[in-house]
């Protein structure tokens, strides 16, 4: 059995978090308003209708949940700074009391032997920079350039390891295409304004860093998922190309300096030329420190005339008669290992970390235990598919689970579960399950 210390004495293991789905206080001590307060105040947009006000309220109780990460025998904790709650008018006004909470927390930390990893951006713009455009809108960069300076000159004697951006791919394409997550939009002019401009911030982003921190280690993670055709048909196939330039290389590319993908698509092709000029590349690219991949399943695709545009549909893994977790999303750690060795093909990346992984499933809280076996046996089989692509020589310095505690998992709500840790959301008492006991043993192996 896979034990942590295969994976030698210089691997980071760590667990990651994201301030919308922990903090709460999301309308206290300052704080403005961000998409996601607004989006799970609209009917329908979040199941069960629940909201994040009160989340896990991580605001209150950070000091016992930091504890926790140390009890559980985590390096290193991930977290992210939510923007509105230091800008809460987007920029300019600073709200020092949420200034405070964030030294408050890396102090908590450093006490207890923790290395916070700081991500600048995970989802939560301010609402006052929505009503003006949001990601669709060029001055969007200002904003984020403004915020990303103001936080890395407030914490960056303290904490030397950055993400700029969590899943550019996914807030974009959720949020700005598909309409499913906040703040709501759709179409293509709306998705692609925002990909050019998010991929901006990225770089922008990791520029600011290298010139405010010393020491600095600056990274940037992406969604990411093999995407596995259905048929050896060429129409399944070139479908699979496609979703394959999407999901997977359409932000990657621009931050290695090889521009926005290209591939034999009219609608890609249109979007590459547009936005690929030498000016375009130059300000697209930064060499970061490490790239994170965050992956939980595999897609298999299939061609369908009927979806605009990309002309591909994903074919479920219950219908396929695969293991699945909660989310109806494939377990298989081989693909795991296979979308790692996707990433590590490229040149310009010199280090990869694993910035989240993790399963969902049914907990139950039976006499102060949750017996998750389903979700250990998961974390088996993934730790075993890293550990294949560090001996294969593929450069992964670290991983983090995802997550510490159930939590607000987006338009799912309190319904997803994939904490270590049992939250009950009418009293946020925590309970370990036995993942997280299980994980504080394989941690000591």
């Amino acid at each position: 059995m896979v034990k942590a210390s295969d994976f030698g004495n210089d691997f980071s293991w760590g667990i990651a978090t994201a301030a919308a789905q922990i903090e709460g206080a999301s309308e206290s001590y300052g704080k403005g308003p961000s998409i996601w307060d607004t989006f799970t105040k609209r009917s329908g947009k979040i199941k069960n209708g629940h909201r994040l006000q009160d989340a896990c309220d991580f605001y209150h109780r950070y000091r016992e949940d930091v504890a926790m990460v140390k009890y559980l025998g985590f390096s290193i904790f991930r977290f992210s700074i939510a923007w509105s709650r230091i800008f809460p008018e987007g920029r300019s006004a600073v709200n020092w009391e949420g200034v405070r909470f964030y030294h408050n927390l890396i102090d908590e930390c450093l006490l207890n032997g923790i290395m916070p990893y700081i991500t600048l951006y995970h989802w939560d713009l301010p609402e006052v920079l929505e009503e003006m455009g949001g990601w669709t809108a060029f001055s969007i960069n200002n904003a984020f350039n403004e915020f990303v300076e103001f936080c890395a000159r407030q914490y960056g004697d303290k904490v030397k390891n950055w993400i700029v951006l969590n899943e550019p791919f996914g807030f974009t394409s959720l949020g700005y295409m598909l309409g499913i997550h906040a703040p709501g939009k759709t179409g293509l002019t709306n998705f692609f304004s925002a990909v050019q401009h998010a991929a901006i911030a990225q770089a922008d982003g990791g520029r600011i860093l290298r010139a405010e921190i010393r020491n600095a280690n600056i990274g940037t993670t992406f969604s990411c998922s093999e995407i596995i055709p259905y048929t050896d048909r060429d129409s399944d196939v070139l479908a699979a190309e496609r979703v394959d330039c999407l999901v997977n290389r359409l932000f990657v590319e621009p931050t290695l300096g090889m521009g926005f993908p290209e591939m034999d698509w009219d609608v890609m092709e249109r979007f590459a030329v547009q936005h690929s000029t030498w000016r375009h590349k130059e300000r697209l690219s930064f060499e970061f420190d490490f790239i994170g991949l965050q992956n939980y399943f595999p897609l298999t695709i299939k061609y369908n005339a009927f979806v605009p545009v990309v002309q591909a549909w994903e074919v479920k893994a219950k219908s396929r008669k695969k293991p699945h977790t909660y989310m109806g999303w494939e377990v298989n750690g081989e693909s795991f290992y296979r979308v790692i060795k996707q990433f590590a093909a490229y040149p310009g990346i010199k280090n990869i970390m694993i910035t989240e992984n993790g399963a969902a499933y049914v907990d139950h809280l039976n006499d102060g235990v949750v017996a998750d076996e389903q979700r250990i046996a998961y974390f088996k089989e993934y730790l075993s598919a890293v550990l294949k692509a560090k001996q294969e020589g593929m450069p992964i310095t670290g991983y983090m689970a995802w997550t510490l505690m159930d939590n607000f998992e987006w338009a799912e709500g309190f319904n997803a579960r994939f904490g270590l840790v049992h939250t009950d959301f009418k009293t946020q008492q925590r309970t370990v399950k036995d993942s997280g006991h299980w994980f504080r043993t394989f941690l000591n192996s």
